[in-house]
């Protein structure tokens, strides 16, 4: 007796994709169009995490050519460098060699519910976490760029484990005593670097939607500190919160 098509779908649907051929197997031949349709749809699904699976593996290129010398290589992003408000957050990851992390990238190129769901198993599976946060007040102080610096070495600093080398997207850290190796656009060539720039702006949103509700009225929720024209208004209506930039706005007060 052929099994109901709403039953195949249940089985289909309580299968882990990793494992589903064994179940598509078993229904290869029953020409049902309902079930031919969604053969077709899991071998689909099943072609997208090969592929992401091969992207995936590729982003790893750089751990696996410097793996055999080092041992706790680290990624180092940053996330905060152009808004008018709100702080600086770098951060570090020290991913696990063994474990496949899917979907890592520039964390600009992925959605905010992916990067929340990719927080947490970056959170749960990487091997050390470090983050580390510059006010707006010393970014005054030093500049940007010096305190994107200074934002990195604390992140470096604050891991569980020491790395033996650091997989940089872009630039090279002073007063480090680690070796480094700047990668452009390394955020979408490394796992590692994808993985810090997901923890870094993760952290750093969550940080300005929580300003938005001390600062009410310059959007900081859905603009994250960057000048969009609500929070220029409100900047020249009502002048610069304690978490603005005062280097950054001279242009609008």
């Amino acid at each position: 007796m052929e099994k109901k098509i709403a039953d195949i779908k249940k089985e289909l649907e309580s299968t882990d994709i990793t494992n589903i051929d064994m179940v598509l197997d078993k229904y290869r031949d029953d020409t049902r169009s309902g079930v031919v349709k969604m053969i077709t749809k899991y071998e689909k699904e099943k072609e997208k995490l090969e592929k992401e699976r091969n992207r995936s593996f590729e982003m790893k290129n750089y751990e696996r050519e410097y793996g055999e010398e080092f041992h706790a290589i680290c990624g180092i992003d940053e996330v905060g460098r152009g808004p008018l408000a709100g702080p600086v957050v770098a951060c570090a990851v020290i991913l696990p060699v063994d474990e496949e992390i899917l979907y890592l990238n520039d964390s600009k190129q992925l959605s905010e519910k992916k990067r929340e769901e990719l927080y947490d198993i970056i959170m749960e599976k990487a091997v050390a976490v470090g983050v580390g946060v510059v006010s707006p007040g010393i970014i005054d102080e030093i500049n940007i760029l010096q305190a994107t610096y200074e934002a990195m070495r604390i992140a470096i600093n604050r891991l569980d484990v020491k790395p033996d080398l650091l997989l940089n997207d872009a630039v090279t850290i002073p007063n480090v005593d680690i070796k480094q190796v700047p990668i452009i656009k390394g955020d979408a060539k490394s796992a590692s670097i994808a993985a810090a720039s997901i923890v870094a702006k993760v952290t750093r949103d969550r940080m300005m939607v929580q300003y938005d509700e001390i600062f009410p009225g310059y959007h900081f929720a859905s603009n994250k500190g960057y000048g969009s024209n609500e929070h220029i208004v409100k900047l020249k209506e009502d002048g610069p919160t304690p978490i603005h930039r005062h280097t950054f706005i001279g242009n609008f007060i």
